[in-house]
């Protein structure tokens, strides 16, 4: 369940730290804190959060550039929601262009950030099994609609919980076209524009297509959204 996940906070606010790590625990999350990227890296080593809550804005290695490098690391399923007070647009892309799954902007509402916490949870937590779904070709990836797992020749191709709702909501509908809508739906989250949808849907190429540039599955219908088209 959401409510007993743990959750580590990385900001270098000491005061927002402690407001955020009372009012996570009245809901009902176990919580750990950090001043900044350094003590987060330590925090990981030791233990296996459910979620990271990271502030952009830290003096040292930013919240971005943790978030590109623990996309490049081991911890690349850890779901990650960034918090800072740049919330224009161009902002929000670079947060998802670095790997992040949410972006929530300064000051925001502490229950926002619990709906979104719960959220990304449920969207990061393996899916209920859907009978009879077969599973779907991808070249030499296959992809387990039951089970919401890709895997390849090699052995499982690492996605973060964003990366498998999304491609589960296209292998559920597989040659239709799906709209932007349908696609923020399907990630549990609002809207934030056409071009953050696109770097959603650019991170997944990455893991699916041998040539992003020329995608052979997944394909951009324009004006209407996205198709994903399965073969060899």
């Amino acid at each position: 369940m959401a409510e007993d996940a743990h959750i580590l906070v990385v900001d270098d606010d000491a005061r927002l730290r402690a407001l955020l790590s009372r009012y996570l625990g009245e809901h009902g999350f176990r919580v750990t804190t950090a001043a900044n990227a350094a003590e987060a890296r330590a925090r990981l080593r030791s233990l296996s959060p459910d979620l990271l809550v990271l502030d952009v804005m830290m003096p040292g290695e930013t919240g971005l550039d943790l978030t590109t490098a623990l996309r490049a690391e081991q911890a690349g399923e850890l779901p990650v929601l960034l918090l800072t007070a740049r919330g224009a647009p161009e902002d929000r892309i670079a947060g998802f262009e670095a790997g992040a799954d949410d972006y929530l902007g300064k000051p925001f509402e502490p229950l926002e950030l619990v709906l979104r916490i719960k959220a990304l949870l449920r969207r990061a937590a393996p899916p209920a099994l859907v009978p009879n779904a077969a599973p779907v070709a991808l070249g030499a990836l296959v992809f387990d609609c039951a089970r919401g797992e890709l895997r390849g020749p090699a052995g499982p191709v690492r996605l973060t919980g964003g990366e498998a709702a999304l491609l589960a909501a296209f292998a559920r509908q597989p040659n239709d076209v799906l709209s932007r809508e349908t696609i923020a739906a399907a990630l549990g989250t609002d809207e934030a524009g056409e071009r953050a949808i696109d770097v959603q849907v650019t991170r997944l190429r990455r893991k699916i297509e041998p040539d992003p540039r020329e995608p052979r599955f997944l394909h951009t219908v324009r004006g209407r959204g996205y198709v994903l088209k399965p073969g060899s």
